[in-house]
This record gives C-alpha cells, sequence and structure tokens, in this order.
C-alpha cells in the first residue's frame, strides 16, 4: 500500500477557519519571531520518538484528539494528578491507554531551552499529532497556533465527552456535532485509526458478539484476546498496514474487519456507507479530508490572548 506524498495540502487555512465558526486569533506565524525554530524542534523530537516506536505517532495523534474533545484544545489532558487535583490522565477514555506524555515532555524541554516560557503545551501537542502523522505517511498540514494551556482539567468532562469505543453510529455523529464537526469530519478524523493499536478490553465484546464481523477476523482477534483475561493484549486497529498512514483502515471497514464496534459503525448499511467506500478506493480523497478535518478540530475552543497560561512543565500549571 502506497503511502501518501508528504507535500502540503492545498486547503485554505481561513476558509476552515471561517467554515468552523473560529475566531482567528489562531496563526500559523504565531511564533515565528519569538521561536522561530519551533517546528523544526518539534519535528526532530517526533522523528527520534518514532524511529524508536511507531506507534508513537498514533498515541501523540490519539492524545490530541482527546484533549480536543474536553474544553477544547488546551492541553488540559497534560496535567498531572496531584493532592488537591484530579485531572484527565485517569478518565475512563484514557485510563492504562493514553500515552506518549514522555515525548510531550521531551520536546518541551527543548523548546525551553530555546525559547524560554514561550511556547504552550497545547501547541506542542498539536505540532507533535502532525508531525506524528506525517512521518508515518500521512500530508502534511499547516498547524495554527497561539492557544495558550489551561489551569486546569475535568474528568468528568473526559468521561462524558469522548466517544467510547462502543459508540453508536448516531452516538459518534452527535458528539462529533457537539464539538463543531461535521459527520463527514467524524468519518475522516476516524481514519487515524489507520495507525496504532488498541487493548483487548475495548474490542472484546465485538469479537465475541457483533454480527457484522468477517468470520476469520474475528477468529484471529480471539487468539489473542480471550473471553476472559488478557484485557491488556494488544491488536493493531488496522490490520493491513498498521504503521503506515494510508486509507487501509476504510478497506477494512468494507470487508467487516474494523477492529471497534464504533469503527465498523460507519459502515454498517448507514449514512457514511458511502463516503467510507470513497475513502477506501482514494487515497487523495481521504486525505484532504483528514486535512481539513484535523485544522477545523485543532480550532475546537482555544484559550488565546490572556487566558490560561504558558506552563513551564506541561504536567503542572505554573
Amino acid at each position: 500500500m502506497a503511502l501518501f506524498p508528504t507535500h502540503f495540502v492545498t486547503v485554505s487555512v481561513l476558509g476552515l477557519v471561517l467554515a468552523g465558526g473560529v475566531s482567528g486569533q489562531l496563526s500559523s506565524t504565531f511564533y515565528s519571531s519569538s521561536c522561530p525554530t519551533l517546528e523544526s524542534m518539534v519535528r526532530l523530537e517526533m522523528t527520534q520518538a518514532i524511529n524508536r516506536e511507531a506507534r508513537l505517532g498514533a498515541s501523540i495523534l490519539r492524545l490530541f484528539f482527546h484533549d480536543c474533545f474536553v474544553n477544547g484544545c488546551d492541553g488540559s489532558i497534560l496535567l498531572d494528578d496531584t493532592g488537591t487535583f484530579v485531572g484527565e490522565k485517569n478518565a475512563l477514555p484514557n485510563q492504562n491507554s493514553a500515552r506518549g506524555f514522555e515525548v510531550i515532555d521531551s520536546i518541551k524541554t527543548r523548546v525551553e531551552a530555546a525559547c524560554n516560557g514561550t511556547v504552550s503545551c497545547a501547541d506542542i501537542l498539536a505540532l507533535a499529532s502532525r508531525d506524528g502523522a506525517v512521518l508515518l505517511g500521512a500530508q502534511t498540514w499547516t498547524v495554527l497556533l497561539g492557544r495558550r494551556d489551561a489551569r486546569t482539567a475535568s474528568q468528568s468532562d473526559a468521561n462524558n465527552q469522548i466517544p467510547a469505543p462502543t459508540s453508536s453510529l448516531s452516538t459518534l455523529i452527535s458528539m462529533f456535532s457537539n464539538k463543531g464537526l461535521s459527520a463527514r469530519d467524524m468519518t475522516a478524523l476516524s481514519g487515524s485509526h489507520t495507525i496504532g493499536q488498541a487493548r483487548c478490553t475495548v474490542f472484546r465484546t465485538r469479537i465475541y458478539n457483533d454480527t457484522n464481523i468477517d468470520a476469520s477476523f474475528a477468529a484471529t482477534r480471539r487468539a489473542n484476546c480471550p473471553s476472559t483475561g488478557g484485557d491488556g493484549n494488544l491488536a493493531p486497529l488496522d490490520v493491513q498496514t498498521p504503521t503506515q498512514f494510508d486509507n487501509a483502515y476504510y478497506q477494512n471497514l468494507v470487508a467487516q474487519r474494523g477492529l471497534l464496534h464504533s469503527d465498523q459503525e460507519l459502515f454498517n448499511n448507514g449514512s457514511q456507507d458511502a463516503l467510507v467506500r470513497s475513502y477506501s478506493q482514494n487515497n487523495a480523497l481521504f486525505a484532504s479530508d483528514f486535512v481539513a478535518a484535523m485544522i477545523r478540530m485543532g480550532n475546537i475552543s482555544p484559550l488565546t490572548g490572556t487566558n490560561g497560561e504558558i506552563r513551564r512543565n506541561c504536567r503542572r500549571i505554573n
């Protein structure tokens, strides 16, 4: 399966911002004077991380998604719990599965050494998620910058606002709509499952109980995910090319080989079937739609101006 070429997609950033109903406070040149080497530093750290473990590209992308869906893209997912503060890391969607925090820490350390107290953790996460995907084969895009970091987080919102792997199509569409994202955005963003892995505990019900699943695929997955035990055993979200960012995820859905129940809901005699089939046949269409959706998602309720802060350490408030 050929990888997407890693060149800039011709997308109107301003048009996407306006279409998403977002204020124009974020800018692609936000740090051009205050930290001109920012993007090269992030890319270097992400290259080293991906070379160590390709899965980290998916892990960082997932962190960004889970961050943006809880009170906007504000770096709140990066905060550690303290004796007086309960963050989002141990919310049900993140507990024992959110990972890659040490990569963000490494980037932050490098950036702080070069541009002290200048770049937010929220922006570092946005850039790192882009670079991780691109290093695995996605087309690149211009990340709008200027987010500031939250001084708080919400475990309850993380529990309630991040879609579950058991979600129905109607629930997925509704939850993305609540964030200003369309059903098409949702289906394109789900394509991030072309990379990464999932724990047995989140797909066990699908491989033992769902009927819209390829029998041989289910049997293969059951071999490493028993009906009881083995909760932490891993399986690739994309059985074809698990470390390449391509459209094989959608080909799997058409073949009823989606790993998660929520994945297969996108191709289950519903409103997204035609789009899934189009993506499965057309890399370029998926690539451009994914980029557009990522830019829109990155613009969910950013803290800007004097709101929030620029954390010195991504794990705690200043």
